[in-house]
């Protein structure tokens, strides 16, 4: 699929199953981009689906200019800082913390050691400054390209690709020895 488009296209001519095409592969990879911003998966979903939804209502929004990923991107990236902006401070405790999930020791262990990779880069990448965690999370994680991420970010690629210099230098710092691995 090219991100998309043709979907779009088609579901413009009245295809409703091209819709569900263009959810399936790009809700998933939105949700985890707002939540870079958010840090809350279900306000993510939230604002995912959001995303989708104006692609319905306003259909003429979308001109065909940028691929289709880029352009909800860019809406779920407006819509996470408008979350973030207007919420207000209240301290939420997970569900998990509040009830017993039932689950044993040696199985929490277990998913704990198998996800360590991802967490111990997650917890790096975390340290980073806003902007470098979002150019990060677009290009090696979205496989989007520098053009793309400028689009999303409001930015110049030239200062994609320097932030994106400048979150490999400080990532190597964070990491150490044992985290060139990882990069």
């Amino acid at each position: 699929m090219d991100n998309g488009a043709s979907s779009y296209r088609r579901f413009l001519d009245g295809d409703e199953s091209a819709f569900d095409e263009i959810m399936n592969e790009l809700f998933r990879s939105l949700v985890f981009f707002i939540d870079r911003y958010v840090h809350d998966i279900q306000t993510a979903e939230d604002i995912a689906i959001d995303a989708f939804s104006d692609l319905i209502v306003h259909k003429h929004r979308y001109n065909f200019k940028v691929t289709l990923k880029t352009y909800l991107f860019m809406i779920g990236r407006s819509r996470a800082l408008d979350y973030i902006k207007h919420r207000k401070i209240i301290e939420f405790v997970p569900l998990n913390e509040v009830c017993n999930t039932g689950f044993e020791e040696k199985q929490l262990e277990e998913i704990i050691l198998t996800d360590e990779r991802k967490q111990y880069l997650n917890s790096a990448i975390s340290k980073l400054s806003i902007d470098m965690r979002v150019a990060v999370h677009l290009v090696y994680f979205e496989d989007m390209t520098y053009s793309q991420t400028a689009k999303i970010m409001k930015k110049s690629v030239k200062q994609v690709d320097n932030l994106l210099y400048r979150a490999k230098k400080e990532l190597r710092i964070i990491l150490g020895e044992d985290g060139e691995q990882l990069l």
